[in-house]
């Protein structure tokens, strides 16, 4: 018990692919989803403020919270996908 199987080249045995697998997966999926969640609050959703200035000129701000925490989902599973997907030596 407690022992695993360490090849010639120095990597871990066949059940660790299966979590590699599983981290590159959760890295893709939440990189996509960050980054439907910037698109939308940046381009689509309705704005968080309507600023009307003294020449009358209409300007929409867009939701600056949900931007950033759509860039950060995204950086993140960017990161946890690279990290799965990278040998190690």
């Amino acid at each position: 018990m407690g022992r695993r199987a360490v090849f010639v080249d120095g990597t871990a045995g066949p059940g660790r692919s299966g979590l590699r697998v599983a981290g590159i997966i959760f890295g893709i999926a939440l990189a996509a989803v960050g980054g439907a969640v910037a698109y939308r609050a940046f381009f689509i959703e309705p704005s968080e403020a309507v600023v009307i200035t003294d020449a009358g000129r209409v300007r929409e701000l867009p939701d600056v919270l949900r931007i950033v925490g759509g860039l950060a989902l995204l950086v993140a599973g960017a990161a946890v996908a690279y990290v799965g997907a990278r040998r190690r030596a």
